[in-house]
């Protein structure tokens, strides 16, 4: 009875979406804070799950790897916002944009930019697989990895499909290589990747 009372109710409550620039703003006057774990999906402003060790962890040695790998050939923006459309600004852990002289400072990333990004997943995987990774999709983000720290895999999706999801999605485990569709001579090795 309870379920259906609260069923009830949140089918008679109007929810307040917000643009990107609200969110901006909301930023700027104080109402989000920097600590605030949070980015916009779909006009709904989404709390992310807390960074664990072993996430941040994994997240590090990406960084360490393809910060050298990509030296002038590509932005590495780790933790920071991309904005998909006019109501989603989601913070992938890392993504790979096209160069630009200015760093993207006169005005963020979209999904034109983006080359390739990468979801880092302990308890978060669900999130990641069935949320963020068809709204890349619908967005034309080219290519994206969750990397399943509890699976002790990378999946690797591409081929955006407008209506959402991938054609093409493949699984790599420990032992396994696999380099991204912009760089191929940038192979990583799963172990590597997961520590």
């Amino acid at each position: 009875m309870e379920r259906q009372s609260a069923m009830a109710i949140t089918e008679l409550i109007s929810r307040r979406r917000f643009t990107v620039d609200e969110y901006h703003r909301m930023a700027e006057a104080g109402i989000l804070g920097e600590d605030d774990r949070v980015e916009l999906l779909e006009g709904e402003i989404v709390e992310m799950s807390p960074i664990g060790w072993r996430h941040q962890a994994c997240v590090d040695r990406l960084i360490y790897r393809l910060v050298p790998a990509l030296q002038g050939r590509a932005i590495l923006r780790p933790q920071g916002p991309i904005r998909l459309s006019e109501d989603s600004a989601p913070q992938p852990d890392l993504v790979v944009l096209r160069p630009r002289a200015d760093f993207y400072a006169e005005g963020g990333p979209g999904p034109g930019d983006v080359l390739w990004l990468i979801e880092v997943s302990d308890t978060s995987l669900r999130y990641d697989r069935d949320v963020k990774v068809p709204l890349y999709a619908r967005h034309g983000v080219p290519e994206v990895w969750v990397v399943d720290l509890e699976g002790e895999q990378v999946v690797v999706y591409r081929g955006p499909r407008p209506e959402g999801g991938y054609r093409l999605a493949e699984a790599y485990g420990r032992g396994a290589r696999v380099a991204p569709q912009a760089f191929p001579d940038l192979e990583l090795v799963v172990d590597e990747v997961l520590g």
